[in-house]
């Protein structure tokens, strides 16, 4: 698995449409590839369908494929749909993939609680328990896993991601990380985009 996040960084909710726009255009091409990507965390925008930020998992034989694609300043021209008559048609956005943690918590550093999934699924939603949410007990860290039918494959994501987030939290202790972390999530180059979309349809 890889992990890909797609940021707005400090952009207006332009930005955040178009973080919601490039998520489904992913999608698309994902499932082209016959690969497997799973929303992870997602902070939503004030819009529906809008994202601050999107963190996917990747899954499958092309996975290089689809990040080469994606990975760096995404550039969206287009009028704006929330001010008409904003001068500014260029929308900027980045995505950016992370390192898997080499290792991951204890099992017995992480307490889980079962509970049943919610949302979408039809008929295998609300018969079992197969949501999980792992805490961290030294830290406090908390995740909440839904996206896999059966409770063992999110108890395995749950540590992941928990394992991501205590990286993230040694990253910053380092002066250099600390600096391309926050070239990452609030500042996007934009200049040479790896791609171009144009017009509300994302083309």
């Amino acid at each position: 698995m890889i992990l890909l996040q797609l940021s707005a960084a400090q952009g207006p909710e332009e930005c955040a449409l178009a973080v919601g726009k490039a998520l489904r255009r992913i999608e698309r091409e994902a499932a082209n590839l016959r690969l497997k990507v799973q929303i992870l965390e997602s902070v939503p925008a004030r819009h529906p369908q809008t994202f601050h930020s999107v963190l996917l998992g990747v899954e499958g034989e092309k996975t290089e494929e689809l990040v080469g694609r994606w990975a760096g300043t995404i550039q969206w021209i287009c009028q704006s749909p929330y001010r008409p008559g904003h001068r500014r048609k260029n929308w900027f956005i980045g995505v950016f993939p992370c390192a898997l943690p080499e290792t991951a918590p204890l099992d017995d550093a992480v307490r889980f609680e079962t509970m049943r999934a919610s949302g979408p699924g039809g008929q295998h939603v609300n018969k079992t328990e197969s949501a999980v949410r792992a805490t961290h007990i030294a830290t406090g860290i908390s995740v909440k896993v839904s996206s896999e039918r059966s409770q063992h494959a999110n108890k395995k994501l749950a540590m992941l991601l928990i394992a991501h987030k205590l990286s993230a939290i040694e990253d910053e202790k380092n002066a250099e990380q600390v600096a391309r972390r926050r070239l990452m999530h609030h500042k996007v180059d934009r200049g040479n985009p790896v791609r171009v979309f144009r017009g509300m349809d994302f083309v």
